[in-house]
């Protein structure tokens, strides 16, 4: 699933071609969106499941963390589907899978029945996270590839605030509580069904936007690549641009395992600092906000209603963030961007361990003195706008350029599987860590903040401005 060069004498002036560029880009973020919706939904939905299918702490964080499972196999096949299929069918692939979760997961019959419906909407998750970069990384043109990129990021995080509103509303609408019934269904029942509507959406997207050019000519369609190249690029002439993807196609053949291997027989050290960025970014607990904060807020004593609107107004933060890191990308560089963030995360995260340090009693018995309870909440925005402006724009731009040509569909899917199961684990364990020590969790979080910054200033190179053929 490599994308072709893009030379800066193709980059489209003309802003007909360039808003072109744009739509469609955003049409394959679609999936982004969904991909936060879908992640995020939960985070309102878990008190009234609790509560519902009356479970504990370990068979609730296996129920949220499900959707994960499948997220890894979805990155994981994502990639080669892709070469196999082409790249928009396999993102009507994805949003068949985002519309039947929905549906499941909010009509189970049990809470295993839940777990398997988030699973299958984590296959959608997993596709949507791989080939919606891929595919905006193979349609953009150097000068404008971050920013398009990012609107990968930008999209999940939109998915991520409309969640967190819509729970907000139904749980109002329905007295203040997601396991009051409204309109004959618990109204976390109705959360999660919400998922339907963007999912269709999704589909109808797939129908318009055209097939990436570089798969088009892979299948020996020229008229069909041309077609798409003149709306693209804004020349009438493309045939210099076919015959450069054709001889860049010519002397690619399909990634293996072998291909990730250097001279030593080792795993080349790109993919392993591919797998450690998507390590990073959930190990600094960023979904622990998002899928729990909800638990997480009632945890040191504040109702379920107020915890529900502190995830809104930590989304819409969110939302700020990214249009930041959306606006600097390009300017100053993923590199720096990365480590203005671990900085800020791993002080914020640090400031949140001392405030939560202060919390008392469990369940309905919990509470935070009020002056340390203002300390956590505001240290947690600043937290998730630190994210947001840097580790959950440039993973994802940099996942789409950093790797050679001929490793780039293998190697994204490896690195994408990696962050699923990362996340997977941060998720799956945080019921039971709060229950232990909550300001302990959040002193794990800040430590691989802080570890981080090593890890990108040594390792991670800049790709700012590169064509991909320049990665290797």
């Amino acid at each position: 699933m490599a994308a072709v060069k893009t030379s800066p004498a193709v980059i489209p002036h003309d802003e007909t071609h360039f808003g072109y560029v744009v739509f469609i880009a955003a049409a394959a973020a679609m999936g982004g969106f969904l991909f936060g919706y879908d992640s995020a939904v939960i985070n309102g939905a878990v008190t009234g499941i609790q509560k519902h299918f009356n479970v504990g702490a370990n068979q609730t964080g296996f129920a949220v963390a499900a959707a994960l499972i499948g997220s890894a196999i979805g990155a994981w096949i994502a990639g080669q589907l892709a070469d196999r299929i082409g790249r928009v069918r396999v993102m009507l692939l994805a949003a068949l899978l985002f519309t039947v979760s929905g549906i499941g997961a909010g009509l189970p019959f049990n809470i295993w029945d839940l777990a398997f419906w988030r699973v299958i909407g984590g296959l959608g998750i997993g596709i949507a996270s791989v080939i919606a970069p891929a595919y905006i990384a193979e349609v953009a043109p150097p000068a404008y590839r971050g920013r398009l990129g990012s609107l990968q990021q930008m999209a999940i995080v939109l998915g991520i605030f409309v969640s967190q509103l819509v729970n907000y509303a139904l749980a109002q609408a329905a007295g203040g509580k997601s396991e009051n019934h409204l309109w004959g269904l618990g109204a976390w029942q109705w959360m999660l069904l919400m998922e339907v509507g963007p999912a269709v959406l999704y589909g109808a997207l797939g129908f318009i936007v055209p097939e990436s050019p570089r798969y088009l000519i892979a299948i020996g369609q020229d008229e069909r690549a041309r077609e798409v190249l003149t709306k693209v690029e804004g020349h009438e002439d493309t045939t210099a641009r076919i015959a450069e993807i054709r001889a860049v196609v010519a002397s690619d053949r399909r990634s293996n395992w072998r291909d990730l291997l250097g001279p030593s027989g080792r795993i080349l050290g790109i993919v392993w600092i591919g797998i450690g960025l998507s390590v990073f970014q959930q190990f600094v607990g960023i979904n622990v906000i998002f899928y729990y904060s909800s638990l997480l807020w009632q945890s040191v004593g504040i109702n379920e209603a107020n915890s529900l609107l502190i995830s809104v107004s930590t989304s819409l933060v969110n939302i700020v963030g990214t249009i930041v890191a959306i606006l600097v990308i390009d300017r100053i560089g993923r590199k720096p961007l990365a480590l203005i963030g671990s900085a800020g995360m791993a002080v914020s995260l640090g400031v949140a361990a001392w405030a939560f340090s202060y919390a008392t009693g469990t369940g309905s018995n919990a509470h935070i003195p009020s002056d340390e309870g203002t300390v956590a909440i505001v240290a947690a925005h600043v937290y998730v706008f630190f994210f947001a402006m840097s580790w959950g724009v440039v993973v994802w731009v940099m996942l789409g350029e950093m790797f050679p040509n001929r490793i780039r569909a293998l190697a994204l899917s490896i690195a994408a599987s990696a962050q699923w199961m990362a996340n997977f684990a941060i998720t799956q364990s945080f019921p039971s860590m709060s229950r232990w020590d909550l300001s302990g969790a959040y002193i794990i979080y800040a430590c691989f903040a802080a570890v981080s910054i090593p890890f990108v200033a040594f390792l991670v190179r800049e790709t700012k401005g590169k064509a991909l053929e320049q990665m290797g």
